[in-house]
């Protein structure tokens, strides 16, 4: 058991987990059981009912493809006794899809990866999708942890990006670097990393822009942010997280796609699957892009962005209302 774990409990955890994912439990998964209700195989029917609910909860055609096509080969080499064992099955196929996809555990129990310090996380997505609280989130989740955080405050074209970072900087208590309005993103990033070598800071945190995907001049700010804080960190930034909206569907899977082209992203934190049905987009996501999911948001407790645990994903879709 880790220190995040000792802090909030394992049981809390995956209590935060069924709630922020039960509409897509009611959406979604309910359709796979009554498609598998009664069933002693995997026919044709079944196959069609299970691949209507990967669609409606946004998994995405070429992700539902792929897990029909390696149940078709499931249902063609073994038998199948029951509808629990099928629904075994499915959960499997859902499960590798993820897995094999998404391979990382580096922040489990918010911990982070060793031979390096401070730890400097760039976070980018578009206004709305939750990417300034997020890193608030994480700032808190890091501290409970026992880091030492430091936040940038790099988003100087939104006077309201700042003042939101400035109140999770208070709220939790931790440091941040920022500048008037207006001031240029790249200096106010390469005065954060200053400051976190200065401190010794653990992690550095660096809110940039709301970067819209149709605007080149932004992405373009990106790559001069990584060039002035590799002056003083070479090999930095060591995460370029995505945020996404997981409520936005197939719009979440497009900002992916134009991010992931313009820059190097590492890693991504999927936001508000709590008030959506649709959170079969985490599948689509990881399994698209090729790109570690690490934190999703369920709620909107700092302690309600967890650190993406695959296996617990799938577990805890399966057996909510159980």
């Amino acid at each position: 058991m880790g220190l995040f774990d000792k802090i909030f409990g394992k049981k809390q955890q995956q209590e935060s987990l069924d709630q922020g994912l039960q509409k897509t439990k009611e959406g979604f998964f309910e359709k796979i059981a009554k498609a598998v209700a009664g069933k002693n195989t995997i026919d044709d029917d079944v196959l069609d009912d299970v691949e209507n609910a990967l669609v409606s909860a946004d998994v995405g055609i070429t992700t539902t493809v792929k897990i029909i096509e390696q149940l078709e080969k499931r249902v063609a080499k073994d038998k199948y006794l029951n509808a629990a064992e099928l629904n075994t099955i499915i959960k499997e196929e859902i499960q590798h899809v993820l897995v094999s996809s998404s391979q990382d555990n580096s922040y489990a129990n918010y911990e982070l990866p060793s031979g390096h310090k401070p730890h400097i996380i760039l976070v980018v997505g578009v206004n709305g999708v939750g990417k300034t609280t997020t890193i608030g989130k994480l700032a808190h989740n890091f501290s409970l942890a026992g880091k030492s955080v430091l936040l940038g405050a790099a988003d100087t074209f939104r006077a309201a990006a700042v003042d939101q970072l400035t109140i999770w900087s208070e709220r939790t208590n931790v440091p941040i670097v920022k500048k008037e309005m207006g001031s240029d993103p790249a200096s106010v990033a390469y005065d954060t990393v200053i400051s976190g070598v200065a401190k010794n800071s653990d992690v550095i945190l660096i809110d940039t822009a709301g970067r819209l995907h149709n605007k080149a001049h932004l992405m373009d700010e990106l790559s001069k942010i990584k060039r002035v804080i590799q002056k003083v960190v070479p090999d930095a930034p060591h995460e370029v997280l995505l945020v996404l909206d997981g409520s936005t569907g197939q719009n979440a899977l497009e900002q992916a796609k134009h991010f992931t082209a313009a820059t190097d992203v590492t890693a991504l934190a999927v936001t508000k699957l709590d008030g959506t049905a649709k959170g079969g987009v985490v599948l689509a996501i990881a399994d698209q892009f090729k790109i570690p999911v690490k934190f999703i948001g369920v709620g909107e407790k700092a302690t309600d962005l967890l650190v993406f645990d695959k296996k617990e994903f799938v577990e805890r879709l399966f057996s909510i209302g159980v």
